[in-house]
């Protein structure tokens, strides 16, 4: 059971700072920020969850049969992350790519401490409450905010897991497959790594998310490993009886030229390519979600819209749909994961013709991060435009990748890979 305090903050930005500086001394942290971005299905403007109470850790063998499990125990919030080989534990498929940061496939904690950040309210949720807890809690977030951030002294040398003429070499061998028919499209991936390389992840995380502002930023910590994420992307959703997929697909840079970066914005929202791109996405979300909806209420709410971040333009669909109540939460997610976005169309051919062809194992990289409430509720995002560190290892490590299709040059999708690059390469190497 729960204790619930609210307290009224002055300077809710000053506050996420403090929480965020605060939370570092334990060992287990999700923090999700959405940058006071507001779409319709929002719930809260930051969530902070620390400190296990219980956990789940596992490699993809019966994962999803275990989160199911350790969800219906709990019945409390809990966080965690999938990883893009789950894909193992649904399908008959295998990641035997590289892994330098060796993240468990899923991981998932009950927190001691919840706080909800919603306007100018903090929602204090915390299991087993001592005496004057929360007010010892505030007092020491507050100082919080005096400690000066450290700064990294190290410097970091980015490498390329794939280098361009290889790139190429894999994009045709790609486009040779599409044109064959094996598929339509699949969702290329290529690492930028640093080894030997120490950073401080908060400074990190701060500057990333200083410089992007998305709706679904994260900080994620266990123990010597961290996610620093500017996740622009929601996976999926659930809220009550009605379930939510905000795939993206469709990706322009953005100008300091007001007239020419409206133009780099009309000319995606018209280009055939990306909403090609987008559409055969949006189709695959519409089949994945059919399977666990009610009859006749998948929709498409919208279609190909472009949405504009501060690094980037990007072509967005909703696709929702209607469940019963006799619907398990993690059935949801287990049949439509991983997401369409970062895979492909077919589904499955995609992803093996993926594994073929990427040098690294995806991990947490095109997995998701989120939550599950009490009340059978989720939602979760993408982990794309993220920094992954394993401590320990003193391995860095981030990737891009951009949808193939019959139409794709591999020049343009070499750009494009970099466009997306540009901000976590910005931070790491100032």
């Amino acid at each position: 059971m729960r204790t619930s305090h609210n307290q009224t903050i002055k300077n809710p930005k000053v506050f996420k700072q403090q929480l965020l500086c605060w939370a570092q001394q334990f060992d287990d942290v999700v923090w999700l920020d959405s940058n006071d971005y507001k779409d319709q299905y929002s719930n809260y403007d930051a969530v902070l969850a620390v400190d296990a109470f219980t956990s789940l850790q596992t490699d993809y063998i019966d994962a999803f049969e275990r989160l199911k499990e350790y969800q219906k125990t709990t019945k409390d919030w809990i966080f965690g992350y999938l990883t893009y080989d789950l894909k193992n534990s649904i399908e008959d498929l295998e990641s035997k790519n590289f892994d330098g940061l060796g993240f468990p496939d899923l991981y998932f904690f009950q927190p001691k401490k919840l706080i909800l950040i919603k306007g100018n309210i903090a929602e204090f949720q915390y299991l087993n409450l001592v005496d004057d807890e929360i007010e010892s809690d505030l007092l020491a977030i507050e100082q919080s905010g005096n400690l000066n951030i450290q700064e990294s002294k190290h410097p970091i040398k980015i490498k390329l897991r794939i280098h361009k003429d290889e790139y190429f070499e894999k994009v045709n061998t790609m486009l040779a497959r599409i044109h064959r028919g094996d598929i339509y499209e699949a969702n290329f991936c290529q690492e930028f790594y640093a080894e030997n390389s120490v950073i401080n992840p908060l400074e990190v995380y701060n500057k990333l998310n200083q410089i992007s502002k998305p709706p679904f930023a994260t900080l994620f910590k266990s123990f010597d490993k961290y996610l620093l994420s500017a996740s622009p992307e929601r996976y999926i959703k659930k809220e009550d009886d009605k379930v939510i997929s905000q795939p993206i697909k469709g990706t322009a840079k953005r100008s300091k030229n007001e007239k020419e970066d409206l133009r780099l914005a009309e000319n995606l929202a018209s280009d055939p390519k990306e909403r090609s791109e987008n559409i055969m996405i949006v189709d695959l979300v519409r089949n994945d979600l059919s399977h666990t909806a009610t009859k006749g209420s998948v929709q498409v709410e919208e279609l190909c819209k472009v949405y504009s971040f501060l690094q980037v333009h990007q072509m967005i669909s909703t696709v929702t749909s209607k469940v019963s109540e006799d619907i398990h939460p993690v059935d949801i997610i287990k049949t439509t994961f991983p997401m369409g976005s970062m895979t492909g169309a077919p589904k499955i051919s995609a992803m093996k013709i993926i594994e073929d062809l990427e040098e690294t194992k995806r991990g947490l990289y095109s997995g998701a991060v989120g939550y599950f409430t009490p009340k059978n509720d989720f939602d979760f995002n993408v982990i794309i435009r993220s920094i992954l560190y394993n401590e320990t290892k003193k391995y860095v490590s981030y990737s891009v990748g951009s949808a193939i299709t019959a139409k794709s040059n591999p020049l343009k999708e070499y750009e494009e890979c970099l466009v997306k690059a540009k901000a976590m390469r910005e931070v790491l190497e100032n």
